[in-house]
């Protein structure tokens, strides 16, 4: 994601595991736990006609009578995880067409699995059951549910020979409170592609896809490397996804190591490294592995796409940092990749990362792509004053999932395996 000069890019609760059986009722039993920043959003206007009109709803009233009826932590947890994977594939079915749309809300909409998770979360933290729950317990469901509410573990790729694996990944909404109706069109591309699959120039492709939250806490603690460590070396080529600058796509060459304090969806501003394991060994840079030559070649859609090569880096000896519009030089200290220093830098960073330490630079295609920003229509800009939808709204975000699923097709033509597993081609 990028923030206006900006990465709008976004990090689930890293909340420690803490495992268990149910706890007798002791003194020792956690209270609730108060509302999040983020779940406090959820009693504006916007967001309730935003689940109103999607039917999502009915999703943490009916969650919370579940939960109610759980006699153990044990049962509570079932519940959270067979509800959280419900609630993902009730918002992808939704997305690509299939059941009831719930409401006159455009069934690409990514809006509602975001509010509707929180009013779950929210739930889970308020929730006082007869048997007692710990503070770890109350964790371990709280991690429960944003793992499956968020395709985090649904990945299913077919066993079939000749079918290319492609994983994708999106950001929830941000910048709420500048204007609470946002939608990401990066998660709203998730919903859309999730378990679809595309024709290659080898074949079919088959795309699983997860969102992450805009958290800093969730990064640091490891939310993107445990989802997408199991992956990497099972797919064909990877993208992270994020909403990036105005009126353009961009394929962001290098990746920076460095967290440059934009407030996230709980109002956290982090300045700093990105913290990672053995950070002895952490590079300051990283780079792109997509055929970038290639895609920002093709006519994909309506958007512009560039191969975005700029970076602002302290030169090595230096002091003070410059931008460098044709990458980092030798030996500098990162401050912004090309996808800037939030979020979507970081889960660049991350996640390519990630695959050189597993090996993988010159065998696996991946790296990041920025999308235009999803922008309301004329006349609909004020958020005091405008609607949670308008017809050019939708024709945008309609149009930016179309085009990256257009880049993400060229990519996999243009990454074609080798014979042998000799390697994979590069724009």
């Amino acid at each position: 994601m990028t923030y206006i000069r900006v990465r709008l890019g976004a990090g689930v609760l890293g909340l420690a595991l803490v495992g268990g059986l149910a706890a007798a009722p002791t003194a020792s039993a956690a209270a609730a736990a108060p509302a999040t920043v983020e779940e406090q959003r959820l009693d504006q206007a916007a967001p309730q006609e935003i689940l109103r009109r999607s039917g999502f709803d009915t999703v943490a009233p009916g969650f919370a009578r579940a939960l109610e009826r759980a006699g153990s932590f044990g049962q509570a947890e079932r519940v959270v995880v067979r509800q959280g994977a419900r609630l993902w594939q009730r918002a992808v079915d939704r997305a690509q067409g299939r059941g009831p749309a719930g409401g006159d809300l455009s069934r690409d909409d990514d809006r509602p699995l975001y509010w509707a998770r929180l009013g779950m979360t929210r739930e889970v933290r308020q929730w006082q059951p007869e048997f007692g729950l710990t503070d770890g317990q109350r964790a371990r469901l709280l991690a429960d549910l944003e793992e499956n509410s968020r395709g985090e573990n649904t990945t299913r790729y077919p066993r079939a020979k000749g079918v290319k694996r492609i994983l994708l990944t999106g950001f929830d909404p941000f910048t709420l409170d500048r204007d609470v109706r946002i939608s990401n069109p990066s998660g709203a591309t998730a919903l859309a592609l999730d378990g679809t699959t595309i024709q290659t120039a080898d074949g079919p492709a088959r795309i699983e896809t997860a969102v992450f939250p805009v958290r800093w806490q969730d990064f640091a603690e490891g939310t993107v490397e445990r989802t997408l460590r199991r992956r990497l070396p099972r797919v064909d080529l990877f993208t992270t996804v994020s909403q990036g600058r105005v009126g353009r796509f961009d394929v962001e060459r290098t990746n920076g190591a460095w967290r440059g304090g934009f407030p996230d969806n709980e109002n956290v501003s982090r300045t700093e490294t990105i913290p990672v394991t053995d950070p002895a060994s952490q590079p300051q840079w990283t780079s792109t592995t997509l055929p970038y030559a290639r895609i920002v070649a093709a006519a994909t859609g309506r958007f512009p796409v560039y191969d975005h090569t700029s970076v602002t880096e302290i030169p090595a000896g230096g002091t003070d940092a410059v931008v460098r519009p044709d990458g980092p030089t030798s030996g500098s200290t990162a401050r912004a990749g090309g996808g800037g220093d939030y979020l979507s830098n970081e889960i660049a960073y991350r996640a390519t990362l990630l695959r050189d330490r597993l090996g993988l630079h010159d065998s696996l295609p991946g790296g990041h792509v920025h999308t235009p920003v999803l922008q309301f229509g004329t006349g609909n800009t004020d958020p005091a004053t405008g609607t949670v939808t308008d017809p050019e709204f939708v024709r945008n975000r309609l149009d930016i999932i179309a085009q990256v699923r257009a880049i993400v097709t060229v990519a996999a033509d243009a990454s074609a395996s080798v014979v042998s597993g000799t390697g994979r081609t590069r724009g």
